[in-house]
């Protein structure tokens, strides 16, 4: 079994896909992914510059040039052909553009708002668009950044105060700690937008985490703060009373036992696995840290009971791998191991057995969309 990337993150690019608007854009986006492919921050500032004495305004270049590039960037990586140094770099890069961006004080505030991502949820750029595209518009941002502990969230509305706090999400794992944010957010009384992959395109799980407002991009989302106040929150309230299923505590124990299910499982697999005892201590990490994603994304699928989810990121994991040449068969004796040591678990093994399936009827030629 080879390394599979790190869950969600062709999700960097891919959470911000493009948007339709003014056509100058794509021109200036092509310059600027030129500059990001490159590594060339001065290119790229110019590409931007350039942009702004064309005619642009901000919020077009932030949204229609940035948001392009970043989201090409994801696309690159997802298809083998960006390693993920070159990602790094790349995203760096449209980070120091955004900040070249930022506009001055406005003479007028709209209100405060707060902008944040999740706890443990590092892909801050989605959330710095929206907290830049708010300034443009207006507003007094609170931009508190990546993987924000919601103790330390809560603490900071209670010194600032906001009208609404917007959190952003890309990686699907996330939703148990975002469900835990909206939560106390909501029970200070301030509405909470959400957005960003790890809701849905459709925005499911912002309505199944009982978020709020959701919105599926940063114009949008502007949009809406900006069309009136978000509908007050509901009362303080408990997980299970937006997720009923919590109460069979497959998702609690299932988590708790996730250090040992991961090395249960790399020892059985070396056992019917052959070639995976000749790997050196690298490989064997690496394929610990893939069978820990299988099961994160496991026990994200039994906390929001959506076995798409589940087989949703398995089908993309097999798109990698076959971008990278390995055959996405490597998965499923991983998966049958772990049918085996929940036996007591029916939600869990159900979804297992989903996985095993999309997995089977997958096309063996397919391939990550370029």
């Amino acid at each position: 079994m080879t390394s599979i990337p790190a869950p969600g993150h062709h999700r960097v690019g891919a959470r911000l896909a493009p948007v339709p608007g003014d056509e100058r854009a794509a021109t200036w986006a092509a310059g600027l992914w030129n500059a990001v492919r490159a590594a060339d921050e001065h290119a790229a500032l110019d590409a931007v510059t350039d942009a702004l004495a064309a005619g642009l305004d901000a919020e077009t270049v932030l949204l229609e040039v940035v948001g392009a590039v970043q989201h090409k960037v994801g696309v690159e990586w997802a298809a083998n052909r960006m390693s993920v140094a070159d990602e790094h770099a790349a995203t760096a890069i449209n980070e120091r553009v955004v900040s070249s961006l930022s506009p001055g004080r406005p003479a007028a505030s709209l209100g405060r708002v707060t902008v944040a991502c999740v706890d443990r949820e590092w892909h801050a750029l989605p959330a710095r668009l929206l907290a830049e595209t708010l300034r443009l518009r207006g507003w007094q941002v609170g931009y508190l950044g990546a993987q924000v502990p919601t103790a330390h969230l809560i603490s900071h509305l209670h010194r600032t105060g906001a009208r609404a706090v917007c959190l952003s999400g890309s990686l699907s794992t996330r939703l148990p700690a975002s469900h835990a944010a909206i939560t106390a957010v909501q029970a200070t009384g301030v509405p909470v937008m959400v957005g960003g992959l790890a809701f849905g395109p459709d925005g499911r799980y912002a309505r199944l985490l009982g978020a709020d407002a959701w919105a599926p991009d940063a114009r949008s989302a502007a949009d809406r703060l900006g069309a009136g106040p978000l509908p007050r929150p509901r009362p303080p309230h408990q997980a299970t009373d937006d997720l009923p299923h919590l109460a069979d505590q497959e998702f609690t124990l299932v988590r708790q036992s996730a250090r040992t299910l991961v090395r249960e499982t790399c020892r059985r697999l070396e056992a019917r696995v052959a070639a995976l005892r000749d790997y050196d201590e690298a490989q064997r990490e690496r394929t610990a840290e893939d069978i820990a994603h299988i099961v994160e994304f496991l026990t994200t699928a039994l906390y929001v009971d959506d076995s798409e989810l589940f087989t949703g990121f398995l089908t993309w994991t097999g798109e990698i791998l076959a971008a990278r040449g390995v055959p996405a068969g490597v998965l499923l004796p991983s998966l049958e191991l772990l049918d085996e040591q929940l036996r007591d678990f029916p939600r869990a093994r159900a979804l297992l057995r989903e996985g095993r399936a999309a997995l089977a009827s997958r096309p063996r030629t397919a391939g990550p969309t370029p």
